[in-house]
């Protein structure tokens, strides 16, 4: 029986290959990235019904729009008798099969935290060690950009801070995957610690 996370691109799975390797946890079977948010959720009912998955994670992000994100997953799981929560647990949902279902365990993480829109590098800037002074002044270059030349979207503002902070360090541009198991982003924060609770309680508690 398998143990199988599904995200949505790659960043998602190497920053989750990174928790998972800092905690020593258990290698799960799959860490199965799909190329954006539509595809996962696409592809989620089938995985459901999959025979020889016993645990089932799904992590996507709030975006905008935490509330419908919530009810796009939390719908589909209703319609196989999960018994589901009106909001988002903000410690991650885990929820038991309906009885006499073959179905399996699922859990759902949405980035950053279950409770406010947001992306996953709203989570990575946890990551990112107290009083950093050179995030402190990429923040305020990238503050500082003028209208006309500000070309990313709002909802991107956290990924420019992360990816341009990275572009800045000793060995400029390492995978946010990358940064985590070479100690750049510090994975022993309460928002890390967080997460892996989630993970601990999803895949590895009987």
């Amino acid at each position: 029986m398998r143990k199988i996370l599904l995200v949505e691109g790659p960043d998602d799975e190497h920053v989750f290959k990174g928790l998972c390797g800092h905690y020593d946890l258990p290698w799960l079977d799959e860490i199965k990235q799909h190329g954006g948010y539509v595809t996962l959720l696409d592809a989620f009912p089938v995985r459901l019904k999959e025979s020889d998955v016993e645990v089932l994670g799904v992590v996507i992000d709030a975006d905008e729009n935490l509330s419908s994100r919530w009810d796009a997953i939390s719908n589909r799981l209703r319609e196989k008798g999960y018994e589901v929560p009106r909001t988002p647990d903000p410690t991650g949902l885990v929820l038991n099969p309906p009885k006499s279902s073959m179905l399996p365990r699922v859990g759902v993480w949405i980035m950053p935290n279950n409770q406010v829109p947001g992306i996953l590098e709203d989570f990575i800037r946890d990551l990112v060690p107290p009083g950093d002074g050179l995030f402190i002044y990429a923040e305020k270059c990238i503050d500082s950009i003028e209208p006309p030349l500000k070309k990313f979207r709002a909802l991107d503002l956290p990924k420019v801070r992360m990816h341009t902070w990275l572009a800045w360090q000793a060995e400029p541009g390492r995978p946010l995957g990358q940064s985590i198991t070479m100690r750049v982003l510090d994975a022993d924060l309460p928002k890390a610690k967080e997460v892996v609770a989630w993970l601990e309680r999803l895949f590895y508690t009987p």
